[in-house]
């Protein structure tokens, strides 16, 4: 028999060796018309970053960060010849943007901006032709600085994690080990934050109509789209699901305004569909969204779809109340007719219910067979406000989903309207 000395030396050894992994490489995107590389993992990291020529390449290391595929490769044009994605070893992921040859990128013009330590932007707009050879018997490593900014959506500073909602939650959680859900929340005057699972990407369902309603308002501060002009209903829009305009006529017309009413209030597949066409289309949205900042959400098809390909993930969808709560995408005006809409919602089954009486919530629900999601503008009686966003992956139809939203929503309620001496479990 082994001593407890010799036991203990192995274990610490299959510890070392073992990974040990915080967080996962959730999504990046590069936008060659920016050039522009962003980065989203699910959970907090410190980046390294470096220059290295012979050929020039980029290197961006993301310490005890995973990956959920092999190595991936990607060409992008005449400037960024490749993006590289794949392990340094089993606890770093590394991505690398080599350059074409004859461009290069000065050192002391790069940085890697991080918004509260899981998104991540690298600006390559300095990226420039050079006529000089670099020698190929160089290989030193020039480092990039790392900027984080705190603020979330770079609006709302964000101050701590509320240590006492997430140890809560956490212990429903266990008690829910058949569910996977996604939240954050934010107190909008105190900064305080609840991110679990905030980046994890979710079948977006029926949450996707929020920032399709938002993108929808943008080009009415534009000019560019009337809210009394008329859309008409074509058969290849119509669609089953949630909604009764489909029971309608092909050829039936509807005031844009009353259009997206429907696909807020009812949560109308057809008339989001009709909204979507009317906004050009699924990739002009998605790239809106990426401008916003939005890794995670993406239109893949258009509604029902019923096979969860559209994603989103609760901290896109916050990040989306963020922004129009304080005015970065829309006027006031506008604001305030999406508010009117959103507060109209029919389904009150998921983060109403966790409210105090008198509170009020403006919100888009999601709903498929494998997924619940809310997410909302709340005004507690005593005038305090927060941003709430929860998605949560079930097994096909399973009513727990929707008693843990409840409750995760009564806890979180009931914290964030105490008094700010009092708010302690």
């Amino acid at each position: 028999m082994k001593s407890p000395l010799v036991l203990l030396s192995l274990l610490g050894a299959v510890l070392l060796s073992s990974p040990v992994n915080a967080a996962r490489l959730q999504s990046w995107n590069f936008n060659p018309a920016k050039n522009q590389l962003s980065i989203t993992t699910d959970s907090e990291v410190k980046p390294r970053a470096f220059l290295i020529n012979n050929p020039t390449r980029i290197v961006i290391d993301l310490p005890q960060t995973s990956l959920k595929s092999d190595t991936i490769r990607k060409n992008f044009g005449s400037q960024v010849k490749e993006i590289r994605v794949g392990k340094v070893d089993d606890n770093t992921t590394r991505i690398v943007v080599e350059l074409a040859q004859g461009y290069t990128a000065s050192p002391d013009k790069l940085v890697v901006k991080g918004e509260a330590g899981s998104n991540w932007i690298l600006n390559l707009s300095a990226i420039e032709k050079s006529d000089t050879l670099i020698s190929t018997a160089s290989e030193e490593k020039v480092f990039i600085p790392i900027s984080n900014n705190s603020n979330f959506a770079g609006v709302i500073p964000l101050n701590k994690e509320i240590s006492q909602l997430d140890t809560e939650i956490k212990k429903l959680m266990a008690r829910y080990r058949s569910l996977s859900p996604g939240m954050f929340f934010l107190d909008m005057e105190t900064g305080e934050y609840l991110d679990i699972n905030g980046e994890k990407i979710f079948p977006a369902a029926s949450t996707i109509k929020f920032p399709i309603l938002v993108a929808l308002f943008q080009e009415v501060d534009a000019g560019r789209v009337k809210l009394n002009e008329t859309v008409v209903m074509r058969r290849d829009l119509m669609t089953g699901g949630s909604g009764n305009m489909q029971y309608r006529k092909p050829g039936t017309k509807f005031s844009l305004l009353e259009t997206a009413t429907r696909m807020m209030t009812i949560s109308d597949n057809t008339a989001t569909n009709m909204v979507i066409d009317r906004l050009g289309g699924k990739n002009r949205l998605n790239q809106r969204f990426r401008s916003w900042g939005l890794q995670n959400t993406v239109i893949r098809n258009l509604l029902g779809d019923f096979k969860g390909t559209n994603t989103t993930s609760a901290k896109d969808l916050v990040r989306v109340a963020a922004l129009i709560s304080n005015n970065k995408l829309l006027s006031s005006s506008s604001n305030t007719k999406v508010m009117d809409i959103m507060v109209q919602c029919k389904n009150r089954s998921l983060l109403p219910v966790g409210l105090g009486k008198g509170a009020v919530i403006a919100h888009k629900t999601g709903t498929l067979g494998r997924v619940l999601g809310d997410v909302g503008i709340v005004q507690t009686p005593s005038g305090k406000r927060y941003l709430a966003g929860i998605m949560v992956a079930r097994p096909f139809r399973d009513a727990r989903a929707k008693s843990f939203i409840n409750q995760v929503s009564r806890l979180v309620y009931g914290y964030l309207e105490q008094p700010l001496s009092a708010r302690k479990f």
